[in-house]
């Protein structure tokens, strides 16, 4: 700059959006620049997409887990290299590792800071979060896996609608990630460039952190592809070849029919109002009735005749013995239950036949009650 005028160069600079004391892109500019290599602008928001609405119900579950109010922003899409982790995580963080066992092959990492992670296992085991601690033994790392556990069970039950098919994970574990102190470093073998998905988590006023999920490059790229270009399955495509033909023939004799037949008006129909039968048990049933009865005369009916009935404890059934008397709720003389199908149908007196005993029916019930026993 001259005085106060700006030079060309200066100007062309400014309407570029750069400097020319800063003609290198910033940091951002050269992530920015390297993620386009590999997603388009649309392939980027699908990634952000799948995250948003996966991470939307897995926050849900949390919120009922914990009895907090939970909040997640809008999921950030970069790459980071693997070298540049240890800038990124210079603190112990707390990673649950999740491997998806069908619908989708991959896995992914989930990242959150050590001391979040106590807070969460702090409520999960009834306390109220408010100072924690930050070590994690193992009784409160089994709260941490559990609650992340729900969490991503639920992302993946947002992913099936997503993707419109069954998707599963194997049960998530957990690792204490110490990049400086090299420990966890074998969680991110074999991967030289990462997907992040990083967003904001809140949980009542107990934590407002950054919290990220780490992708492979080759998985995240399946899962935009997945989503952007389905795919049919073999068996859906075996249904669909197998209903096209006889589909196909339907719709041409149907066609045919038309044009070759004429289409006649339907005849009256008579509708009349249905007649019940009467179930006064002075009443002689019609012919029609009788009839239809005799279609049930073979069916096989358990008589009953029961003495009567008592109650007894379990101490005073194990203590009879031969010679034991049961008092019944009958009195002597009283006449005695005749019960078809265990539904109480007429009373009757116990009589000899000869070497047998029997029953003489003293008392029966209405027809119509019979009827109304036996349903």
């Amino acid at each position: 700059m001259t005085g106060d005028m700006l030079s060309q160069d200066e100007i062309d600079a400014l309407l570029k959006g750069t400097s020319s004391l800063d003609p290198m892109p910033s940091d951002s500019n050269l992530e920015e620049s390297e993620i386009s290599k590999h997603f388009t602008e649309m392939e980027r928001d699908a990634l952000g997409e799948i995250g948003n609405i996966s991470f939307g119900s897995s926050a849900t579950a949390l919120s009922t887990l914990l009895n907090q109010k939970v909040d997640i922003t809008t999921p950030y899409v970069s790459l980071i290299h693997k070298e540049e982790l240890k800038e990124e995580f210079p603190n112990p963080h707390v990673a649950v590792e999740v491997h998806y066992t069908e619908g989708i092959s991959g896995r992914n990492l989930l990242v959150i800071k050590q001391s979040d992670a106590a807070i969460i296992s702090d409520l999960m085991l009834g306390g109220d979060g408010e100072n924690p601690g930050e070590l994690l033994d193992e009784i409160k790392q089994s709260a941490v896996q559990e609650a992340m556990n729900q969490m991503m069970g639920s992302a993946a039950t947002s992913m099936s609608t997503i993707f419109q098919k069954k998707v599963d994970i194997s049960p998530p574990s957990l690792d204490i990630l110490d990049l400086p102190e090299g420990e966890g470093t074998n969680l991110l073998e074999g991967d030289d460039v990462l997907v992040k998905v990083s967003f904001n988590l809140k949980v009542g006023t107990l934590i407002d952190s950054n919290i990220m999920q780490l992708l492979s490059l080759p998985f995240a790229k399946g899962l935009v592809n997945e989503l952007l270009n389905p795919v049919a399955t073999a068996e859906e495509e075996s249904e669909l070849v197998q209903e096209m033909p006889s589909q196909q023939p339907l719709q041409n004799q149907v066609s045919e029919s038309l044009q070759q037949e004429p289409v006649m008006p339907a005849a009256p129909v008579n509708v009349q109002p249905v007649a019940f039968s009467s179930f006064d048990g002075n009443e002689i049933p019609s012919q029609s009735e009788t009839n239809n009865l005799d279609m049930l005369l073979d069916i096989p009916l358990q008589v009953t005749v029961e003495l009567g009935r008592t109650k007894r404890t379990v101490k005073e059934i194990l203590e009879m013995s031969s010679g034991s008397i049961i008092e019944l709720d009958k009195l002597a003389g009283e006449p005695v239950d005749i019960l078809i199908n265990s539904k109480l149908i007429a009373k009757g007196e116990v009589v000899v036949i000869d070497e047998n005993f029997g029953v003489r029916v003293t008392d029966i019930v209405s027809q119509r009650d019979r009827i109304n026993k036996l349903k």
